[in-house]
């Protein structure tokens, strides 16, 4: 086995953490801003990678690297490794509400692609990579664009899910049809295409967008209920613009209530 061989516990429901067991010299690789807490004897360390392939040279390195930032991610990474005598712990926590999903890549043939900022950690070893879209017309309208994100190797990973997760096992042929920005990932014999919705009041005054995605089995998929671009937009949606005061629930005793609360803003 070419990966670390990591144990794992994930806690809470709706703002989830992963905690990972480290055997001594054992690490894990990790988005810089998901790290939440470690003991005394892991040791953190900034690397130019995920970690994986480490007998290629410096350029190899470079430009393995140099992906990810075709995914918008950072050229270098964090691996945290026990240094230390005995099992240790490392905790990762989730960016927002959601669920934290552990792929197993030996249950899947050793690859799991999933979208760009999806993925939370992983086992050292698992090699952390871009997929490229294909086909035009997912790449122009697939609102994932023609780059997502792959984990491969024989280790364990860990994506995120925003809001309640749907775990879908596609027969051969059998299709599912879904938001663009609600798939969290799915296996790579999963064949994925993008659809029209079709229909002029559909198109119009639908408010779903132009396309869905078409995920034709066989295969495993996973969706989310609440994608991040959702929750921003409603976040923004009712944020207070500027020169305008907000619509504080029930009017003027929302007003109140800003006064109460120290809000000087009248």
């Amino acid at each position: 086995m070419n990966s670390h061989e990591i144990d794992y516990r994930i806690f809470g429901e709706e703002m989830q953490y992963v905690e990972i067991e480290l055997d001594s010299q054992e690490g894990v690789v990790a988005e810089s801003g998901s790290f939440m807490m470690m003991d005394a004897d892991v040791k953190m360390n900034t690397i130019l990678g995920d970690g994986s392939n480490q007998e290629k040279g410096l350029l190899g390195k470079i430009f393995s690297a140099g992906k990810r930032i075709l995914t918008g991610e950072s050229l270098f990474m964090t691996v945290f490794t026990n240094d230390g005598q005995g099992k240790k712990q490392v905790s990762f926590a989730s960016p927002y509400p959601g669920k934290i999903i552990p792929i197993d890549l030996t249950e899947f043939g050793g690859k799991f692609i999933c979208q760009k900022d999806a993925f939370l950690c992983a086992a050292k070893g698992v090699s952390i990579g871009i997929e490229f879209s294909k086909r035009l017309g997912r790449g122009l309208f697939g609102g994932e664009g023609f780059i997502m994100q792959k984990m491969e190797g024989d280790g364990i990973g860990f994506v995120h899910a925003g809001g309640t997760m749907a775990k879908k096992v596609l027969q051969p042929g059998e299709i599912l049809k879904v938001d663009t920005g609600c798939i969290v990932g799915f296996t790579q014999d999963v064949d994925y295409d993008i659809e029209f919705v079709g229909g002029i009041k559909n198109t119009i005054f639908g408010g779903e967008g132009l396309f869905f995605a078409k995920l034709r089995g066989p295969g495993t998929v996973y969706i989310q209920s609440l994608p991040f671009s959702r929750l921003a937009g409603r976040v923004l949606a009712m944020a207070p613009q500027t020169g305008k005061g907000d619509r504080g629930e029930g009017s003027v005793l929302g007003g109140l209530g800003d006064i109460l609360d120290g809000d000087n803003r009248f």
